[in-house]
């Protein structure tokens, strides 16, 4: 129990640092993320906050990753409801600053990169599952027999131009933030000494299976 308790507190704590390093690449207002101006073009088309576009779209590609074959863990469902629930939170009780000059904005957007790393180290070391996004990279990849790379950049340039047609913000912020999120994620994973290809990922069948096992041993 003890255990079972700070492995979903790691992952909360990741999710919430994701959020908190996604709201600070928002207010850096100097465009978004490829996911993130997708949030926003669906925000501004359907009128609702950037959260629950958010979780809107992570539920679609929830439903996509089952179909095409790929696992859901406790981590997949949580990563759909707490980043969007916090980013609300963040954003519309203006909890975090919001800067005018160009050089704290540029510092804003590094430190949110940092703190999404982090985060992502946090959340996927918890072992419940990847986010929906990257299940939705993997399963493509698995389809399509092409690269991670080329999977990904197709991913993140088609969110990015259907976003930008809805309405998001695209600016040399997305160009900072494409061009660097690999490497803080690579760095911020060598300080930790975290190998991905290491975790022992718990998934939702599992725990079902666990669940029948225990009920049938109980009525034999």
């Amino acid at each position: 129990m003890k255990k079972g308790t700070l492995i979903f507190l790691k992952l909360f704590i990741g999710l919430l640092l994701c959020s908190i390093g996604t709201v600070m690449t928002i207010n850096g207002n100097l465009g978004l993320q490829p996911w993130d101006v997708f949030h926003q073009g669906l925000s501004k088309m359907m009128n609702i906050t950037m959260g629950q576009a958010s979780i809107i779209v992570s539920a679609i590609v929830i439903i996509v990753d089952y179909i095409a074959g790929e696992k859901i863990g406790w981590g997949t469902i949580s990563n759909m409801l707490v980043i969007g629930t916090f980013m609300d939170i963040l954003m519309l009780n203006h909890l975090l600053p919001v800067f005018n000059s160009i050089v704290l904005r540029v510092i804003s957007i590094i430190i949110g990169m940092l703190l999404m790393s982090i985060g992502s180290y946090m959340y996927i070391g918890a072992g419940l599952g990847s986010g929906p996004r990257d299940g939705l990279m993997v399963a493509l990849t698995k389809k399509t027999k092409k690269s991670v790379l080329i999977v990904r950049t197709f991913i993140e340039l088609s969110v990015l131009a259907l976003g930008y047609i809805m309405g998001g913000s695209a600016g040399i912020g997305t160009v900072i933030m494409v061009s660097l999120i690999g490497y803080f994620i690579q760095i911020v994973f060598k300080i930790f000494k975290f190998d991905v290809n290491k975790v022992d990922h718990r998934f939702i069948n599992d725990d079902i299976k666990l669940m029948k096992d225990i009920v049938l041993k109980k009525s034999a």
